[in-house]
């Protein structure tokens, strides 16, 4: 066995095979290799690795679902100790959107040439703090995803980085290159898809508040566009006990990662 899958449980160690996607480090989950299931890619937060979320992935597989976890860049397999740094959270984001079509493209090339029962034309994708960052403002560009779950992140990278009120993160960055990577500045180009969005309320990393205001954004887009704006969902917990109120989901984590399965579940299989 591969040394970073030993924490894995026996039931999902035996189901994972390491790969590189587009140059990114990634993992893929089957849920037996045999038969054809739809897959989720998802990106972890910065300072993370895909390997530190097992659960997640162990959920997935017993709904069904394949689960492509790829490393954020410079961390993982590639980490780089500057890219953890604050001040080059954009320089993360950035290359974490560009990474997404590529990685996209080599797991489809990849499920073609070894006979892969993946099922690309079911596909989710996600992401947590930064990751789910990369995901939002990936979403705001043409795009194949039939639902999107994202956690402990935010859609309005303007309102984190420049809040007028509350806390505001510890570096400064142009507002000409935050708008660029600001999903809630690219907004025209999103298609209403399903959303799920998980958060604390008591985040002290990334603020509950820009998030719901995108939330709510979102919502009155897909109503302005004919769509259900239940489409996106929005759960929160008042707090979860998590470090930081951000990592993870401390003691509703069990709850948290259901929802999100069900979530999965509901729109890649069920719907299909």
């Amino acid at each position: 066995m591969i040394d970073r899958f030993k924490q894995f449980p026996a039931a999902l160690a035996s189901q994972v095979r390491p790969l590189r996607l587009g140059g990114a480090p990634a993992l893929v989950a089957h849920p037996d290799w045999s038969c054809p299931a739809p897959v989720v890619i998802w990106f972890h937060g910065r300072t993370a690795n895909k390997e530190l979320d097992p659960g997640r992935y162990l959920r997935w597989i017993r709904a069904g679902i394949a689960a492509c976890a790829v490393d954020l860049p410079g961390h993982g397999e590639r980490f780089d100790e500057t890219m953890q740094k604050p001040e080059r959270s954009l320089d993360v984001i950035e290359t974490g959107v560009r990474e997404v079509d590529g990685i996209v493209a080599s797991l489809r090339e990849l499920s073609e040439r070894e006979s892969w029962p993946i099922d690309l034309e079911r596909m989710g994708i996600g992401g947590m703090s930064a990751g789910g960052m990369v995901t939002l403002r990936r979403l705001c560009e043409p795009h194949q995803f039939r639902c999107v779950a994202v956690e402990a992140t935010t859609g309005d990278l303007g309102g984190l980085y420049f809040a007028e009120s509350g806390p505001r993160w510890p570096v400064t960055h142009s507002r000409e290159r935050v708008s660029r990577v600001d999903p809630s500045e690219h907004l025209d180009g999103w298609r209403p898809i399903p959303l799920l969005a998980l958060h604390s309320e008591a985040d002290r990393i990334i603020p509950v508040a820009g998030q719901r205001a995108f939330i709510e954004r979102l919502r009155r887009q897909y109503s302005e566009r004919g769509m259900d704006p239940a489409m996106v969902e929005w759960l929160t917990w008042p707090e979860t006990g998590a470090p930081e109120e951000h990592i993870g989901f401390g003691r509703v984590s069990n709850d948290a990662k259901n929802a999100q399965t069900a979530f999965f579940r509901k729109w890649l299989i069920d719907a299909a």
